[in-house]
């Protein structure tokens, strides 16, 4: 996200909303704040993975967006930043209403402006009606986040009763500026995800993430073309949108576009099918936390080649679970990339071991520990 740019992402592709289900009359039930499914990324796939779990739990939880549907005509101020801003709090804030009907108010959280724009009005209102506030913190860059935003950040962090961050990393960030979190792991639904051995395995790459600068594509991209002089044959798909594409797609044809494919935004309901046509997943940021997609490539059997940015060295343990190469080296990236080619044995062994690691990720390993973040102050 630029820093310093108070603008929410654009929603240039609308597809089909959750159901949002007004909270029950009386205090009770969750409102769970967070982005609609518009917003493609890792805290929205968070988000609805959570409702649609509590939901089967059969807790009462209702959706309430912080980008609200835009009334019929008022579509193209999407690609207006600053009047799009103007428009969406307009409608958000009042919104916020519906939290005096709730017990608690679950509010998922990114950094920078999108904290100030997002999680504190809901934090504030929340307050306002006595309900029991979560903050839900996922961002990477929280360390620059909590350092350089002062007094923009950590008087609202007071207002949550517990703040929830999905990784020992995130855990250590926030103790450094003197504050108790709870650590409850991200979930990922393993059932929706075919997993299988890859055999034979080919070099059939897949990235999955926004193309951001943070998270480096360009440096996957380089990758790709050095691996490719060794493997002709080698595909690379690379999924997600944002505001380095047009310059990720000239980079791409500056390498040669040969077995390189753009996928542009993939709704989540698609991706299972996605790691299923891939051999290989591929990943070079450089701020990150705890990635779903990585995840998600472990439930689908893809061995994982990645940098261990933030709390992927965690999750990704080097030769056990996947390979670790350094951030911005494109030759050692295709050098872990060609190992596991030539050696699908050791390969299939590592991806077996992640699907192991993964049970920890899904909705029966952390539901107690979420419904003690609901009733209990750590």
């Amino acid at each position: 996200m630029a820093r310093g740019v108070a603008s929410l992402p654009a929603l240039d592709h609308p597809r089909e909303r959750p159901e949002i289900v007004p909270a029950p009359a009386g205090p009770g039930g969750i409102v769970l704040v967070a982005a609609g499914p518009e917003i493609v990324g890792g805290q929205g796939t968070q988000a609805h993975a959570l409702l649609d779990a509590l939901r089967r739990d059969g807790l009462e939880v209702a959706f309430l967006p912080v980008n609200p549907p835009f009334p019929r005509g008022l579509g193209w101020l999407r690609r207006r930043p600053y009047a799009r801003t103007i428009l969406n709090q307009a409608l958000y804030l009042p919104s916020l209403l519906r939290l005096r009907r709730a017990a608690v108010a679950h509010v998922f959280s990114a950094a920078y402006w999108s904290f100030l724009l997002g999680p504190v009005p809901a934090m504030l209102a929340a307050r306002a009606f006595g309900r029991r506030v979560v903050l839900h913190y996922h961002s990477g860059e929280a360390g620059d986040h909590l350092a350089r935003w002062g007094i923009l950040v950590h008087p609202f962090l007071r207002l949550a009763d517990v703040i929830v961050v999905p990784s020992p990393y995130l855990q250590g960030v926030f103790a450094r500026h003197g504050l108790r979190v709870l650590v409850i792991p991200n979930v990922v639904d393993t059932a929706r995800f075919r997993y299988r051995d890859r055999v034979p395995l080919r070099p059939r790459l897949l990235s999955t993430r926004n193309l951001e600068p943070y998270y480096r594509v360009d440096t996957t991209l380089r990758m790709f073309a050095l691996l490719r002089e060794r493997f002709p044959e080698a595909t690379l798909v690379v999924a997600g949108g944002g505001g380095e594409e047009a310059r990720l797609r000239a980079l791409a044809r500056d390498l040669g576009e040969r077995g390189i494919r753009f996928a542009g935004r993939v709704e989540p309901r698609q991706m299972p099918a996605l790691y299923d046509g891939a051999d290989i997943f591929v990943n070079a940021s450089i701020v990150d936390n705890q990635p779903v997609s990585v995840l998600e490539a472990f439930a689908a059997g893809l061995p994982v080649v990645t940098t261990p940015t933030g709390d992927i060295a965690t999750l990704v343990r080097e030769g056990q679970t996947g390979l670790l190469v350094p951030p911005g080296d494109p030759e050692r990236m295709a050098g872990a990339v060609a190992s596991l080619v030539v050696d699908p044995a050791r390969a299939r062994a590592m991806a077996r071991r992640a699907r192991e690691v993964v049970e920890r990720y899904t909705w029966a390993a952390v539901k107690e520990a979420w419904r003690a973040a609901y009733r209990e102050i750590p």
